[in-house]
């Protein structure tokens, strides 16, 4: 009779510390789900882990959800959520934060891509280059071609008409061999949004 009761009192025993261990082990979980104790190499750790990827993917479509929104739409406590970003916004993962605006709203519904050839491929009329269309608001964009073009530039008005002062302002202060203009149509796909998926 002793011993049973000894062994009844020690099975007891295990099952009270089986409860108390589950209990942990599930206050454990939570810890990790919303604080985010990340495996060694990944997530907060520096090496970017799929809640970074979508942190990053909400924020090039929306700049401007508060931390609370990031947080509950990556599974995150607001601490820890506000810990990625501002790592992500110190490595350089996010470059800037800008405010998107309506081309209508501002008058320059008009889009003229400008194809261009020159003559001239020293370093000091690249930095001509450069500045001349730097100082250009219009000018939105500009890229360095490989093929028959050498640039191409992406030119934002208010009508097309409006394209012969750009191109003025450009020729008066640097020498192009051609240009070759080309109106935009109807935009099919336009934004500034990258993959994420890449991102290491």
């Amino acid at each position: 009779m002793i011993v049973a009761e000894m062994a009844r009192k020690e099975f007891a025993l295990l099952g009270d510390i089986a409860i108390v261990c589950a209990y942990f082990l599930h206050r454990l979980k939570l810890w990790r789900k919303y604080f985010l104790i990340a495996p060694k190499g990944r997530g907060e750790q520096g090496v970017l882990d799929e809640r970074d990827r979508k942190i990053l993917s909400l924020l090039q479509e929306d700049a401007s959800l508060s931390v609370g929104d990031l947080a509950d739409r990556v599974n995150l406590s607001i601490s820890a959520c506000s810990r990625r970003i501002q790592r992500l916004e110190e490595t350089g993962y996010v470059a800037r934060r800008i405010a998107v605006l309506d081309r209508d709203r501002m008058g320059v519904p008009t889009t003229v891509f400008a194809l261009i050839k020159t003559a001239h491929h020293a370093d000091d009329w690249i930095d001509i280059f450069r500045k001349v269309i730097a100082d250009i608001p219009e000018i939105v964009e500009a890229h360095r071609l490989t093929g028959n073009y050498d640039y191409i530039l992406k030119v934002v008005l208010p009508r097309v008409e409006h394209y012969d002062v750009i191109y003025k302002q450009i020729v008066r202060k640097v020498e192009l061999f051609d240009v070759s203009a080309s109106i935009s149509m109807e935009i099919l796909k336009s934004g500034m949004s990258v993959p994420v998926e890449y991102a290491r």
